[in-house]
């Protein structure tokens, strides 16, 4: 043997023989208190600061707060991000607030979208910017919806100035089973999405049951191809989440899974699910899969065919995050009803209007004011400041979020929106909208038009038609 060909030999013995030694003496692997592997709850923080604000008094306004109160000639004081106080026309007015006419016009809580892709499939809409749904794999808990938002999308400003959108859930899509943690955001401009992100907020895991996770991998070959192949994926992951979760908890882990963290925190409480289901019969089932390994699901997303188990969904706490009148356009929807929310709400349900679409986000308003009507025609009546709450308040409590925004009440965020008229009119649209008491739009003044970088030189540039 040459003498460099020894050498190198001698080196590789060495290597190993201290290698076989260290084991011998029980040197201990990594463990989840170590430097270099510690589990923080939020990485990406949110770097979220309100915009500068002003303190204003809305004065002889119809207010909604949201939590199925009304005031006639209202009063709403902002101040300090805030809201400082709500009340009629007695209510004390500081001399430094500037007063703000509401007269013939209608004041609700900031509207929340608690089913948005804004960011993550953004305008333009071409494959480019297609980045809401990791197609690879039936479970991708690993994934987070923040790390596809592009800040830039022009649909976060439609939303503001047509839609009066003031908070917002974005999540993956429904391509799988699990298809990763969402991100709640405050619909502000930034050069960043943690500059969005709503501090605080917890995150979801967006779950889907059905069609679009057994079509999606049963036309490639793979497992699920069929619902009892949905439950089947779903339950092999939650074991082994909970195993995961055990040995987290002993303190035990000598490696880091970014999707077992992921489902671990939902089996702790820490994040909320959000799962994209249609029928009855499946929501019922995914229930018992819940009791099964101890999380909740905090909203049913789409549920078309949520009035068939009203009463089911209210004994367990469970939101149905709905359309006013989608149906038909695949099997599971077939059953889909306009009369749905109404059905939810008489049956004392929790009911929220969403979008799922760039458009509708626009239209909240409207849309919850279509499911009013489709009440009122089968004889259920519901007054107009409880369908305020399907597109405030209601969507927040689902988010986690009901204690900071989704009402008017002192001390929550001064997110607010005044109408030109009744926002369940076809004909009103917002004509201011603050966010934590900054005036970011104003329709009677063309410089708070907010418009996204990416527009700018554009044809149409901050159009809010």
């Amino acid at each position: 043997m040459k003498a460099r060909n020894f050498g190198r030999f001698a080196s590789h013995a060495l290597a190993g023989l201290a290698l076989a030694l260290s084991a011998s003496a029980g040197v201990a692997k990594p463990k989840q208190d170590d430097p270099g592997f510690q589990l923080k709850d939020n990485p990406y923080p949110s770097t979220y600061k309100p915009y500068p604000g002003e303190a204003v008094a809305i004065v002889g306004a119809t207010v909604y707060d949201g939590a199925g109160g009304r005031i006639d000639n209202g009063t709403v004081l902002l101040s300090g991000s805030k809201v400082e106080a709500i009340g009629g026309p007695d209510l004390a007015i500081p001399q430094d607030h500037r007063r703000i006419d509401g007269t013939g016009k209608f004041v609700t809580p900031g509207v929340i979208d608690i089913h948005s892709h804004l960011g993550v499939y953004p305008s333009p809409g071409v494959q480019a910017h297609s980045d809401g749904n990791e197609a690879t794999s039936p479970t991708t808990p690993e994934v987070w919806a923040e790390h596809s938002v592009w800040p830039q999308d022009p649909g976060f400003t439609r939303a503001l100035a047509n839609g009066g959108v003031t908070s917002l859930q974005i999540l993956p899509g429904s391509a799988n089973l699990m298809g990763g943690r969402s991100v709640v955001l405050k619909n502000v401009p930034s050069r960043t999405v943690q500059g969005m992100k709503f501090p605080d907020a917890p995150y979801g895991l967006k779950m889907a049951c059905g069609e679009n996770p057994k079509r999606v991998y049963g036309e490639k070959g793979q497992m699920p191809s069929t619902r009892m192949g949905n439950f089947a994926v779903d339950r092999q992951t939650w074991i082994k989440a909970s195993e995961y979760k055990k040995k987290r908890d002993a303190g035990k882990l000598d490696s880091r899974d970014l999707a077992m963290e992921t489902l671990a925190d939902v089996l702790a409480g820490k994040i909320l699910v959000q799962n994209h289901c249609y029928r009855a019969d499946e929501m019922a089932q995914v229930i018992d899969m819940s009791k099964e390994f101890g999380y909740k699901v905090s909203a049913f997303h789409h549920a078309v065919e949520a009035y068939k188990i009203a009463d089911l969904l209210k004994e367990n706490g469970i939101c149905s995050a709905i359309w006013a009148d989608w149906w038909g356009f695949k099997m599971e929807a077939y059953d889909g009803i306009p009369e749905n929310a109404a059905l939810l709400a008489d049956h004392g349900a929790c009911v929220i209007i969403h979008s799922d679409d760039e458009y509708g986000i626009q239209r909240l308003n409207q849309e919850a004011a279509k499911a009013q009507g489709d009440g009122k025609r089968i004889g259920i009546n519901i007054p107009d400041a409880q369908v305020i709450s399907w597109f405030t308040l209601n969507p927040a409590k689902a988010l986690g979020i009901d204690g900071k925004t989704g009402s008017l009440a002192p001390g929550k965020a001064g997110d607010v929106v005044l109408w030109n008229g009744n926002p369940l009119s076809v004909y009103s649209r917002p004509e201011k909208v603050w966010v934590d008491g900054a005036m970011l739009f104003d329709a009677m003044d063309r410089t708070r038009r907010p418009v996204s970088d990416f527009e700018l030189g554009q044809p149409g540039e901050g159009d809010v038609k």
